[in-house]
């Protein structure tokens, strides 16, 4: 199985008519996702062609060579014309709450924003209103959501790693790719990129319910970063919540106090948002955290291995 993501996924792109939404989108296509339509009030009507190679382990179901996918003016038409129950956001800064709201009234199933930048008010605004409608909503700022050979939403590289047992949900984008090259022997049921703004549509939190109800995610990769507390309140939800084994990595062992390091959230006050505090919180919950990616992956190899 997979979590908030399957093969049976129809994928809109709002912004897919710019660089960055045809790019990804040819490579969401390659990854085997069903993309159905772009959404470009400006470009309604037209439709933009593809060039379409597959890409990743286990991805034969990818339509191969030229791939028209029509544009619509809204998300609300091209979900009646297509059923499209997710949409990617693709859209600049000043634009991606007015796109996020539109995606939430449509009433789609999954939103997952990939636009970095994007104002805390905004942000804050729009995943309140995710939540009040009961839309699942992923990102700001985040590589977004694969789950290997069956659909990929979002940025992240699709050909590092293959569909196998592990659930990964990251706030940082590039430590998400690292552990799914590095655990890619093994394999991953769905791996998220939370993003790292201070409001994010889904948390930790959110990502460690849904892997302990998944029948095939066996062990769960959990990776956070200095600043804030979500590592802290994961690890008191993993005491009450998660009886699936959880290895865990904390970005920033080495960042100065009071500086932002990196994403917006990233900022330590005091002894509060360390590396070396919430590592302490994980481990007395159990959870294994490794000082190092590589060292983080050994360890979930190691406990797989003795699972086996």
């Amino acid at each position: 199985m997979a979590i908030f993501l399957d093969e049976n996924s129809k994928v809109i792109v709002q912004g897919m008519t710019g660089s960055e939404g045809q790019k990804h989108t040819r490579r969401m296509l390659g990854a085997g996702t069903k993309v159905v339509g772009g959404v470009n009030p400006r470009k309604a009507g037209q439709s933009v062609t593809f060039e379409v190679s597959p890409l990743g382990p286990g991805a034969t179901d990818v339509t191969v060579g030229s791939v028209d996918i029509p544009v619509y003016g809204t998300v609300k038409e091209a979900k009646e014309a297509t059923g499209a129950n997710v949409s990617v956001v693709f859209v600049p800064p000043a634009f991606t709450k007015d796109a996020v709201i539109e995606a939430v009234d449509a009433a789609l199933d999954l939103v997952v924003v990939i636009t970095e930048g994007v104002p805390v008010q905004d942000s804050t605004e729009f995943v309140n209103y995710a939540l009040e409608k009961g839309v699942r909503l992923i990102g700001p700022n985040c590589p977004g959501i694969i789950s290997p050979a069956k659909s990929n939403v979002g940025i992240t590289p699709a050909d590092i790693t293959g569909p196998g047992k592990i659930g990964l949900v990251s706030k940082s984008g590039t430590l998400t790719y690292q552990l799914m090259y590095e655990l890619r022997e093994i394999g991953f049921t769905t791996c998220i990129g939370i993003g790292g703004d201070p409001v994010v549509g889904t948390t930790h939190i959110d990502a460690l319910k849904a892997f302990e109800a998944d029948p095939e995610t066996e062990l769960i990769v959990m990776i956070g970063e200095i600043g804030g507390d979500a590592e802290e309140r994961a690890a008191d939800f993993i005491k009450e919540n998660v009886t699936k084994p959880v290895v865990g990595y904390v970005a920033g062992f080495t960042a100065p106090e009071g500086k932002t390091m990196g994403h917006a959230g990233a900022i330590v006050s005091g002894s509060s948002g360390t590396a070396a505090a919430k590592k302490a919180a994980l481990e007395a919950v159990g959870v294994k955290v490794g000082k190092t990616p590589s060292e983080t992956a050994r360890l979930a190899a190691e406990i797989l291995g003795a699972m086996a």
